[in-house]
């Protein structure tokens, strides 16, 4: 097998992105604020407030509660 395509296996087909959940709704889905201020709608289970990573429309799991830092180029 190529080398590349073997690493390429090995790397997850969507992007995790960090979000705030923002709304709980009863049918086990949340309302995710992302960084850059955009909405989703996912599956999983989080209390309003917390920060979440996100893969493929699900929750991943909790993320840590670190500064974020935005730098503008």
């Amino acid at each position: 097998m190529n080398p590349w395509t073997l690493f390429q296996s090995f790397l997850p087909k969507q992007a995790t992105v960090l979000g705030t959940v923002v709304t709980e709704h009863t049918d086990n889905t949340l309302g995710i604020e992302l960084l850059g201020g955009g909405v989703l709608r996912i599956t999983g289970t989080a209390a309003v407030g917390t920060r979440v990573f996100v893969r493929d429309g699900r929750m991943i799991s909790e993320a840590p509660e670190l500064p974020t830092v935005e730098i503008e180029i």
